[in-house]
């Protein structure tokens, strides 16, 4: 008896679907896009997705570095190709754009796992730590690959059967084949402002007047005086560091305009973020807490700035060479910069 041609017709079609399936699986899994595949050829990588929670634990497991970047985009101008002869060492930049406390948080577990004695910890303290979210200490901000981080690295064979695993592999190969230029740097480095070059003082004014105010109205009583509860976090991730490693906890230089007007919420809760890390690096062994985010002719010129938060390659330098400058224990004269606590 002649098989029925509709089932010979849905059989065929069955077996395609497996064996198409099937192929661009084994190709996902032996491009392998994240490099966090256990049985994956061992191929000379790069960070490939534009979301870099997918790309920092591949990095984080380099043993090539021995030192960490952490923190928001407000860190991510932190150069290690400039820090690590400044400072004498190996620095990966994990900082992310919109990264939670919480984010960071995951981000130092993982280093430490594969580097339990770090030479340098950097950590940005800006709006993240000091003007807190709902949910910021206890969730991410972006889709974030818990599978990464963590957890046995067999389970990320079951994360590899998506769309998006197959668009990362499909351009972590163009790379491997030549046919992709390197976006992001293989240190964690990437200049994500336009180069200097292009900058217009004229669009620039147009962004800041666009952007929301800081919160001018009055402080309660004792709000300068109180921490905020985001300490508790950086106080455990502080805890969880070698007393060797050096501690740089450093606020970013964010425009004037953000910081408010004396007395009101905005300042006040400033104040409370810098109190509560000159605390935290008082009591803690090899710690420099360094503020760049005051009123100073830095902060007060927008010039220097591409938007309030984001300031400009010359400041990432001037920054760069003031925290090596005290790291060093020498005198820093430059008055952008207030050593909250000298290590």
């Amino acid at each position: 008896m002649t098989p029925d041609p509709w089932r010979r017709f849905c059989l065929a079609a069955l077996l395609a679907i497996i064996v198409a399936g099937g192929s661009l699986y084994l190709f996902i899994v032996t491009v392998d896009p994240w490099d966090m595949l256990p049985l994956s050829p061992r191929l000379a990588r790069i960070p490939i997705t534009s979301n870099a929670r997918y790309t920092m634990p591949a990095l984080a497991r380099d043993p090539r570095f021995d030192s960490v970047i952490l923190g928001t985009s407000t860190s991510r101008l932190m150069q290690p190709a400039i820090l690590d002869p400044a400072l004498g060492a190996h620095f990966l930049n994990m900082a992310m754009n919109s990264a939670s406390p919480w984010e960071q948080a995951r981000e130092l577990d993982v280093f430490l796992r594969h580097h339990p004695n770090p030479r340098i910890v950097m950590i940005g303290i800006d709006a993240a730590w000091c003007h807190l979210h709902p949910g910021s200490l206890t969730t991410p901000n972006r889709p974030w690959p818990e599978w990464m981080y963590g957890h046995p690295a067999w389970q990320g064979y079951l994360h590899m059967a998506s769309l998006f695993a197959l668009q990362e592999a499909a351009n972590q190969f163009l790379w491997l084949a030549g046919l992709k230029a390197q976006r992001f740097g293989s240190d964690g480095y990437t200049s994500f402002v336009p180069p200097d070059s292009q900058y217009d003082p004229a669009r620039v004014q147009v962004i800041f007047s666009h952007w929301g105010p800081p919160d001018n109205s009055p402080a309660p009583p004792g709000m300068a005086d109180t921490p905020p509860a985001s300490m508790e976090l950086l106080v455990a991730m502080v805890g969880r560091m070698p007393a060797s490693t050096i501690k740089i906890l450093w606020f970013p230089p964010g425009s004037s305009s953000l910081h408010g007007v004396a007395g009101s919420v905005a300042a006040a809760r400033l104040q409370a973020c810098r109190a509560g890390i000159r605390q935290l690096a008082e009591r803690t062994p090899q710690t420099l807490a360094l503020d760049f985010n005051r009123d100073t002719s830095v902060t007060e010129n927008r010039d220097n700035f591409w938007d309030p938060l984001h300031y400009r390659q010359p400041v990432a330098h001037r920054v760069m060479a003031d925290i090596a400058a005290a790291m060093h224990g020498g005198p820093v004269d430059d008055p952008a910069l207030d050593i909250l606590h000298a290590r």
